[in-house]
């Protein structure tokens, strides 16, 4: 009888890891952020693709969004177990990868794309970073760290040298991009600049005439770049193998179709964020020759010597695959 219910424990303990796993295997909590940028998970949620190619695979996955403000955030949501994927700026993966190598082991799953991010002045006396003074307050999804931060950052080193690469941190303040832009469109508050992100930087440009770009992302980091990125846990890479694949399989579904269907891409993107911005400057900035909707990471490496170098990261990665896990969909990345 021992033997038996010995038996009977361990097929029910076996049953109960397997549905455990299971269910493990079938969910995936996705948090975003605000702009164009997160176009392609726009595309994902409302087509489903998730779910699509998980059954595929021969899973139903079940998929739960939310949003949220700024890198750290994303970061402490990640780590806490709060969220499985995390879309966020290169900067802030290459903090948490730098915290977690060897335990926890973050690393990045695709990019987002490639957009010139814009620091956007409404102060008419600031024509460069070196015309800001103690009375400017610039706007950011989080304050030193996100990669609006870290790029104005690269910037002080390249306007004053590495030693004062912290120099512009202390007049910038965190603020959700619809916040900042408010205010950047509005005038008259201590916010006077904003590094912001598509559709807020051509909303102020549009909107408010004594707005002027003081900055380009892709000026100071040399070239095209993949800014926005998805990382998650070695972790929940591992566990969920069949969810993880069905994941990257619909994001590069969703880069093709919003190449092939920009119009429709844009119809996404109004209805999901109930966006007021006009359709023609929503098409306009998918269809901009600067933009690049591809999920294989471009030119992020610059930024992670810069991180390294200053000593914002004290591990130093040999190659772009330091902190990307290893997949063929993104194969061609850097």
């Amino acid at each position: 009888m021992k033997k038996t219910l010995l038996r009977t424990t361990l097929a029910a303990l076996g049953f109960a890891l397997a549905a455990h796993a299971a269910q493990a295997e079938g969910r995936i909590r996705i948090a975003e952020q605000y702009g164009i940028v997160y176009l392609l998970l726009n595309v994902v949620q409302d087509q489903k693709l998730i779910e699509k190619h998980g059954k595929r695979a021969g899973v139903d996955v079940k998929v739960e969004w939310t949003q949220l403000s700024g890198g750290a955030a994303a970061n402490d949501a990640l780590l806490s177990g709060a969220i499985d994927i995390v879309g966020a700026g290169v900067g802030p993966l290459l903090t948490v990868w730098d915290r977690t190598n060897g335990r926890q082991n973050v690393r990045g799953v695709a990019a987002l794309g490639s957009f010139p991010y814009y620091l956007i002045s409404n102060n008419p006396k600031v024509k460069t970073i070196a015309d800001f003074t103690d009375k400017d307050r610039i706007g950011l999804p989080a304050a030193v760290v996100s990669v609006q931060a870290r790029i104005l950052q690269m910037a002080a080193a390249k306007q004053w040298g590495d030693k004062e690469y912290a120099r512009l941190d202390k007049i910038t303040q965190t603020l959700p991009h619809p916040d900042a832009t408010a205010a950047i469109i509005a005038g008259g508050t201590e916010i006077t600049g904003h590094f912001a992100t598509p559709p807020y930087q051509e909303q102020e440009l549009a909107q408010n005439p004594n707005a002027r770009i003081v900055l380009k992302s892709y000026d100071v980091q040399g070239g095209p770049t993949s800014s926005t990125v998805l990382y998650a846990t070695e972790k929940y890479r591992s566990e969920n193998p069949k969810t993880y694949r069905a994941f990257t399989a619909a994001l590069a579904e969703a880069a093709d179709y919003v190449n092939k269907n920009p119009e429709g891409a844009a119809d996404i993107y109004q209805r999901l964020n109930k966006s007021k911005i006009e359709r023609d400057l929503l098409l306009k900035i998918i269809r901009n020759p600067e933009v690049q909707f591809r999920i294989a990471p471009q030119n992020t490496f610059v930024l992670a010597q810069f991180m390294h170098r200053v000593g914002v990261i004290k591990n130093q990665p040999a190659s772009w695959k330091d902190y990307f896990f290893d997949d063929p969909l993104i194969g061609q990345g850097g």
